[in-house]
């Protein structure tokens, strides 16, 4: 076997472990509410509001599945802009998994996304993270 076929084969096998992770239920959803946020970096007490059926641990441990896999990142707000009682760890696509997401037509209900995450009712806490700083 060549190493070309060889490494196509790694790649693809990686393509595919890449595509079971972001279509479990959960973890789908999750991605689903990173798009559909205003800034697409949600933070985890936002995540949590629109995801109820789920604790915070639940939600880490997928988040976390999605960062191993190079789909999303956290994002940290530097120090010197964190404001008191706000949010400042955040979690978005990484520029791979954007690309990921692309090459396989999971992007296309974007603005959808958007439009349904602004239905959603939601407290005074969370349109306060909603408004809160974010990483550039």
């Amino acid at each position: 076997m060549s190493e070309t076929a060889s490494t196509d084969g790694f790649e693809g096998e990686q393509e595919r472990e890449r595509l079971h992770v972001v279509t479990q239920d959960t973890r789908f959803v999750l991605l689903q509410n990173i798009l559909g946020h205003p800034s697409q970096l949600p933070s985890m007490k936002e995540l949590a509001y629109v995801n109820p059926s789920k604790s915070e641990g639940t939600i880490y441990q997928h988040l976390e599945r999605l960062v191993e896999a190079g789909i999303v990142e956290t994002y940290m707000l530097p120090s010197d802009r964190r404001k008191r009682d706000l949010p400042y760890k955040f979690y978005g696509l990484s520029d791979e998994g954007q690309a990921f997401l692309d090459r396989h037509g999971l992007l296309r209900a974007e603005e959808t996304l958007r439009a349904v995450y602004e239905r959603i009712e939601k407290n005074e806490q969370i349109k306060r993270f909603e408004r809160a700083p974010r990483p550039q």
